[in-house]
């Protein structure tokens, strides 16, 4: 074992012993590092002499189980291994909480790079840049094209009612979050109004990843315009594909670089924008881009949810989260907006 044989949240020592119990052989000492966390899942790199694998396990305070769902991401990785979409290889999923303190589930671990930050991805030119985003959207197309039924997930989500789904948990979900006598009450009431209101039918029904752009795969090292997998699949399920595709344009919105405290590579100016996002998406899959507004504006106002959620969390508890995001509430009532300005492009 490592000088720290207890990293936070992973125990090195019972880990050991569980890869010994499914009969992985393991050569020399287990060592782990700790990779990413905090208000998502926590992920850390656990390597012997020969091998390496990720693990990810839910947060150790502040579980909310939908989100954090171990068997759920597994279960959609190991579906997805031999189809056109790349992804790690499953190795195996613990819902025995006695081994770490809570399930965790482990994967190869992929090598390449996470292009998180702007100034990486403007490190490459523009031919590079441009068939780097080619790749993303095939690899997004590719997965809404896989048969849910084909690959074990018919019973991954409910098949119909995904859009009025989504409008009335984001609507929810702002109740919960909000200031007292909240001044963006009215604004965030019209936008959830409007959405209950222009829901239209479900273009189709795919695997949706929930949370897709850049950042959420691995590159290859050496070839930045193949992707080697995509990663945390926490929000996947079955879905709209165009919700997918529209929050992957939405998360161009510089409001992103508020969200991620820095400047997100996704918001970079060498990227193309989101409405010509959109259009490569339709082109790639065949999709018409049908009542596009409307996913639009659902897109924003889960981003703005999504902000309004950090900043809940950053009053609630100074330790859960801290200056970092104080300028979290300015975040809101843009994005908002933006979503009333997409509702109001809708034919009437």
């Amino acid at each position: 074992m490592t000088s720290a044989d207890r990293l936070d949240g992973l125990d090195l020592p019972a880990l050991d012993r569980y890869l010994r119990s499914l009969g992985i052989e393991r050569d020399g000492e287990l060592r782990g590092e700790f990779i990413s966390g905090g208000r998502s899942n926590l992920t850390f790199r656990v390597y012997d002499d020969k091998t390496n694998w990720l693990v990810r396990r839910p947060p150790l305070h502040g579980l909310t189980p939908s989100a954090h769902d171990m068997a759920r991401e597994y279960k959609v990785v190991a579906a997805l291994q031999d189809t056109p979409v790349p992804v790690a290889r499953a190795i195996a999923l613990c819902e025995d909480e006695s081994v770490l303190g809570g399930p965790f589930q482990i994967v190869e671990f992929v090598a390449g790079q996470v292009v998180r930050r702007r100034a990486q991805l403007e490190a490459f030119n523009h031919t590079v840049i441009d068939k780097c985003v080619d790749a993303l959207v095939r690899v997004l197309v590719d997965l809404h094209n896989v048969d849910p039924n084909a690959v074990g997930l018919a019973d991954f989500g409910k098949p119909s009612g995904y859009l009025e789904r989504q409008v009335r948990r984001w609507g929810s979900q702002w109740e919960l979050v909000r200031l007292p006598d909240d001044h963006r009450d009215a604004d965030v009431e019209r936008l959830h109004s409007g959405l209950q209101q222009a829901i239209p039918p479900q273009s189709r029904t795919s695997i949706v990843h929930g949370d897709y752009r850049i950042d959420n795969t691995i590159l290859d090292v050496d070839d930045p315009t193949r992707v080697r997998a995509v990663v945390d699949w926490e929000l996947s399920t079955l879905g709209d594909p165009l919700s997918d595709a529209a929050l992957m344009c939405v998360y161009r919105d510089p409001a992103l670089d508020l969200i991620v405290n820095a400047q997100a590579a996704w918001t970079s100016p060498l990227l193309p924008t989101a409405d010509e996002l959109a259009d490569r998406y339709s082109l790639v899959s065949g999709l018409p881009l049908a009542h596009w507004e409307f996913y639009m504006a659902l897109a924003y106002f889960k981003l703005a949810i999504i902000a309004a959620g950090i900043d809940f969390r950053r009053r609630m508890s100074d330790q859960a989260s801290g200056k970092d995001t104080e300028h979290m509430p300015e975040v809101v009532a843009p994005l908002i907006s933006r979503g009333l300005a997409e509702l109001a492009k809708l034919p009437s």
